[in-house]
C-alpha cells in the first residue's frame, strides 16, 4: 500500500490569476482537514512562507500525529528572484538562493524530515536571446551542486515543471534534470517527479519515471492529472486514466517505498472529497493490478500485437 501525503497549502486558501478559492487557515487548521481524509498521513511543508518556526511545527506535528514527507523550499516569491534565483547574473542573488535551501536543510533536520524539495519556478526565459544558455547551465549546476553538498544527509530532490513562473523553465523535464544531476554527481540529489508536470511538458510520466530508475537517480512523486495542456492539478485519474495506470504500474514494478504526495488544487470542489479521490483511485488501481499480479500483467504487455495488450487491459479495467 502507498503512502499518501498532501502539499499543505492545497488545504488552505489558494488563487489563481483571476479568482481565490477557500478560506485561508492555520497551519493546525489545515493538519485537521488532513487527518480527516480518509488515507491520507503525511505532509509536505512549505518554508518559509508557510512554516519557519521549529518548535511550533513540531508540536502540531506530534498532536495531529502527522508524518513529514517533504519539506518545499520557495525561491520564486522574494522580489530579487523575480528573474531568478540561482540563474541570477547578481553572484549575491544566486547567493541568496542558495542559503534559502541550506535553511531548509536545516529546519528539514530539526523537525526529523528526510528531505528537501525545491522547483525553481523563476529560473527561466521567455525570448529569443534573452539568456545565456551555457552561462545559466553552469549557475544551475554550481548552485545545485553547492546547495546538494550541505547537509547530504537530507537529500535535495530538483522539481522540474515546463513553465510557469515563467515562459519556459530551464528544469522543464526529466532527461534535463538527470543531465544536471549527472554533471553535479551527487547522489543524494534527486529528482521529484510531478505527474502533471510530466503530462502537459508533452512527455509520458510512465516513461520518465523508468528513465530515472534506469538511470540509478532517487526520485519523489507528485500525483494529479491534467488535460495535457496546462498544469490544472486535477484529481487523480480524472483527465488520463490509462495513463496513470501505467504510471502506478511502473512504481509497483520498481518497488517505490517512498511517499505519493498530492500536488493537487481544489479550487472548485469540496477539499476533503478531492484529496481522498486521490487516494481511492490510487490505491484501486494498485489493488487491481495485485489481483491479476505483476506477472501475468507483465506477460500481457510482452505481446507483439497492441490489440492484444488492450483486450486484456479491457478486461483488467473496464467493466461495463
Amino acid at each position: 500500500m502507498f503512502k499518501h501525503a498532501v502539499i499543505t497549502p492545497f488545504l488552505g486558501r489558494t488563487q489563481d490569476r483571476f479568482s481565490e478559492y477557500n478560506q485561508p487557515r492555520t497551519l493546525e487548521e489545515k493538519f485537521k482537514i488532513l487527518k480527516s481524509i480518509n488515507g491520507m498521513t503525511g505532509a509536505e511543508l512549505v518554508y518559509p512562507y508557510e512554516v519557519n518556526d521549529v518548535e511550533e511545527t513540531k508540536k502540531l506535528l506530534d498532536k495531529y500525529d502527522v508524518k513529514l514527507a517533504a519539506i518545499n523550499v520557495n525561491i520564486k516569491v522574494e522580489p530579487e528572484f523575480k528573474s531568478g534565483g540561482l540563474t541570477s547574473t547578481d553572484p549575491k542573488v544566486r547567493a541568496r538562493a542558495v542559503q534559502f535551501i541550506k535553511n531548509a536543510k536545516d529546519f528539514a533536520e530539526a523537525l526529523g524530515a528526510d528531505k528537501v524539495q525545491c522547483c525553481p519556478l523563476s529560473d527561466g526565459y521567455e525570448f529569443s536571446f534573452q539568456a545565456d544558455y551555457v552561462e545559466t547551465w553552469k549557475y544551475l549546476t554550481d548552485t545545485f551542486a553547492e546547495a546538494g553538498a550541505y547537509k547530504p544527509h537530507i537529500p535535495l530532490f530538483i522539481e522540474y515543471k515546463p513553465n510557469e513562473v515563467r515562459g519556459r523553465c530551464y528544469i522543464d523535464n526529466a532527461a534535463k534534470t538527470a543531465c544536471l544531476i549527472k554533471s553535479i554527481g551527487n547522489e543524494n540529489i534527486g529528482v521529484t517527479l510531478d505527474y502533471g508536470h510530466s503530462l502537459y511538458g508533452d512527455n509520458n510520466p510512465a516513461e520518465e519515471l523508468a528513465l530515472l530508475e534506469s538511470e540509478g537517480l532517487k526520485y519523489y512523486i507528485h500525483i494529479n492529472d491534467n488535460d495535457g495542456k496546462w498544469d490544472w492539478d486535477y484529481f487523480c485519474g480524472s483527465r488520463s486514466l490509462m495513463q496513470y495506470i501505467e504510471f502506478i504500474y511502473y512504481l509497483k514494478k520498481f518497488n517505490y517505498q517512498g511517499w505519493l504526495t498530492s500536488d493537487t488544487s481544489p479550487t472548485r470542489w469540496d477539499i476533503e472529497k478531492v484529496f481522498e479521490a486521490n487516494v481511492r483511485m490510487t490505491n484501486k488501481i494498485s489493488n487491481r493490478i495485485d489481483e491479476i499480479g505483476m506477472g501475468v500483467f507483465g506477460e500481457s504487455l510482452r505481446k507483439k500485437e497492441y490489440m492484444d495488450i488492450w483486450a486484456d487491459l479491457e478486461n483488467y479495467f473496464i467493466k461495463i
